[in-house]
């Protein structure tokens, strides 16, 4: 009888740990060493259907209000009585929320094989949120990290480093193919962007100060003293988007500057453009990266977390620091200046996400970690 893999995570909103989670989740049941179920904090987000559509049975949802309330003991309760209803082998929470809840849960289950995650480094949690966090690390057994960067950051904080184990994210290609019919004049106006000219493209919530989208627009300010006819494009949703607005005016950018808000077409955006970008102060493994050089785009990244374990300085991207816009917009200028190289530096990065960073290598990755829990 297969052993049960229960993945516990946040939300089924479109960012980078849910979809990785919803990934990974099919990746297992495709396979079917595992049978795999799924359960959330909060059951709504487009992801949802792509989730469902993996038949993995119901999906339940353990709704939280706080941590310091009678309810996240009665949900910590009920999650625990349903890991021993269903036998679950394996608990394996992906995000902050559920790394405090399911690890507390999975304890009181005894169940055996408990792996928790840290996608992040600085920037995301209060000196409270990550004492917190570091005392479900105590219940787990394993904390998957996504690079080296976030291994060390633990490793710094006092978690053992015999507990922390790498699993870089994986990218399914599908997922930055344009479809077969696509033609570049049509989706850019169906994406509300400009006909032939350059476009620069930055995928990032405009949620969190973090991705810091004022210094990609003040290089962008940069790259227009240069390459005028440059656009510039933000793709993302989120609370910070009318100040961004202001901001691009402010700059003198009105005209030049695209707000998408909540991209579905990934692909075809990434198909139009000439160079994309990571502006953050913080990151554990952007997704994003690897998405833009599976897109075979040349990228300019900062460097935060582990965007040199991605990125190879002057062969698939730049990398700057976080907050210099003058060197940014200095090389998003060079490679539209120069689109020979951007296209071969586009390549390269392709080809380093089919080497390093495949469905099959988490795959492997992972059930190998679970076989080695469950076998000790």
């Amino acid at each position: 009888m297969k052993q049960s893999v229960l993945h516990l995570f946040n939300s089924f909103e479109q960012g980078g740990t849910e979809r990785q989670t919803v990934q990974l989740a099919r990746l297992l049941k495709e396979s079917g060493r595992y049978q795999v179920r799924l359960a959330c904090l909060n059951a709504h987000g487009l992801l949802r259907a792509e989730a469902e559509a993996l038949d993995l049975g119901h999906i339940e949802q353990y709704k939280l209000t706080s941590f310091h309330d009678a309810n996240f003991i009665r949900q910590v309760r009920r999650l625990a009585r349903d890991l021993r209803e269903q036998n679950i082998s394996v608990v394996h929470s992906h995000d902050f929320y559920t790394n405090v809840f399911g690890m507390a849960a999975a304890r009181i289950a005894r169940v055996p094989a408990r792996v928790a995650s840290k996608r992040d480094i600085a920037g995301f949690r209060t000196p409270a949120e990550n004492f917190v966090e570091r005392c479900s690390f105590r219940l787990a057994r394993r904390v998957v990290v996504n690079s080296e960067a976030v291994r060390a950051f633990l490793a710094g904080s006092g978690v053992p480093t015999t507990k922390i184990v790498t699993l870089y994210n994986g990218l399914a290609p599908a997922r930055v193919e344009p479809p077969a019919s696509f033609d570049e004049k049509a989706a850019r106006a169906s994406l509300g962007l400009p006909q032939g000219r350059p476009l620069v493209t930055i995928v990032a919530n405009l949620q969190n100060e973090v991705k810091d989208h004022r210094t990609f627009l003040r290089a962008a300010r940069r790259v227009k003293k240069s390459v005028s006819v440059a656009a510039f494009v933000l793709a993302g949703e989120g609370d910070l988007t009318e100040a961004l607005r202001a901001y691009a005016v402010e700059l003198g950018l009105e005209g030049d500057v695209f707000f998408t808000g909540r991209c579905t077409r990934v692909a075809e955006l990434l198909a139009v453009s000439d160079v994309c970008v990571l502006s953050s102060k913080a990151e554990g493994f952007s997704n994003s990266i690897l998405e833009y050089m599976a897109a075979s785009r040349p990228v300019v990244v900062t460097d935060v977390g582990g965007a040199r374990e991605a990125v190879e300085e002057g062969e698939t991207g730049f990398i700057v620091a976080p907050g210099d816009d003058r060197a940014m917009g200095e090389r998003i200028a060079r490679l539209l200046s120069d689109p020979e190289r951007a296209r071969r530096m586009g390549e390269r990065g392709r080809r380093v996400v089919e080497e390093r960073f495949s469905c099959a290598a988490q795959l492997a990755g992972v059930e190998s970690l679970y076989e080695e829990l469950l076998a000790g």
